[in-house]
């Protein structure tokens, strides 16, 4: 795989050129007035400073480029009253559909059934997606470091902001991290998994999280399997984590996830 045409450069071409068609189809002002009839939105981070531990932001998601397809029948709806009830503090919903088969109407479901905060995940490049997860009922998005010079990260977060959403900035080095950091009051979410070569290594979430200072609030993303795992990056100092695949295996997700909250 080139440097210059890895998954994560593809994947970012793919959706920036999603969104310029997106845009072409309803506007972005159309996408405002949708937003300004929203009667709340929901804190993840005031969810991360709950005292129930661990913390997990379950994920909804019919397929992974490193998984293939998870679930031949997903419906995000139920998936995400089950995950409520074994206590996830917030769902992530992917949109991304060419390898993760995901959709906006699969954001639009899940919010008519919960209060809890749901996580735009997506390949997030363009202002236009931020106003797109604020209009179909997200309260946080996404930013990719590794996919972002740092202006436009930043310029994302500002949107972000703007129109009342909140942030995780994903890291994947100490390069990442930095960038992350001056989003100032951003959520740091450090992904184990390299998405330029899609190899996981959870060495990376125990090595990142020293220099996040103790201030900010962070979570651990990829490579999440087992009650041990939870346990071991908590004890390092991680408010939440983000667990998708190994509870989109099984037959139940919401048993899945109340087993490994619950050990």
């Amino acid at each position: 795989m080139g440097k210059e045409d890895n998954f994560l450069t593809r994947i970012m071409r793919e959706r920036r050129k999603d969104s310029h068609a997106a845009e072409r189809e309803v506007s972005r002002d159309e996408l405002l007035w949708e937003r300004e009839k929203r009667l709340e939105f929901h804190s993840l981070a005031a969810q991360l400073c709950d005292s129930r531990v661990p913390r997990v932001i379950a994920e909804i998601k019919r397929a992974s480029p490193s998984a293939g397809v998870l679930r031949q029948v997903c419906e995000p709806a139920a998936i995400a009253k089950a995950y409520e009830a074994a206590g996830a503090i917030g769902i992530s919903v992917l949109t991304e559909p060419r390898h993760f088969l995901g959709a906006p109407g699969d954001i639009r479901s899940v919010r008519k059934v919960t209060a809890l905060p749901i996580l735009r995940k997506d390949f997030i490049s363009e202002p236009y997606q931020v106003a797109e997860a604020a209009a179909w009922g997200a309260d946080v998005v996404l930013l990719i470091v590794a996919a972002l010079d740092p202006g436009r990260c930043e310029l994302l977060f500002r949107e972000a902001c703007e129109l009342s959403l909140e942030t995780i900035v994903e890291v994947h080095t100490a390069g990442d991290l930095k960038t992350a950091l001056a989003c100032e009051g951003a959520i740091i979410g450090v992904n184990s998994r390299d998405l330029k070569t899609l190899q996981t290594d959870l060495a990376v979430a125990y090595e990142l999280v020293k220099a996040i200072p103790n201030d900010r609030l962070c979570i651990a993303e990829s490579g999440i399997k087992t009650r041990e795992d939870i346990l071991g990056l908590q004890a390092a100092g991680y408010d939440g984590f983000l667990i998708g695949e190994s509870l989109l295996r099984e037959e139940s997700p919401g048993r899945a996830l109340k087993a490994l909250r619950e050990g």
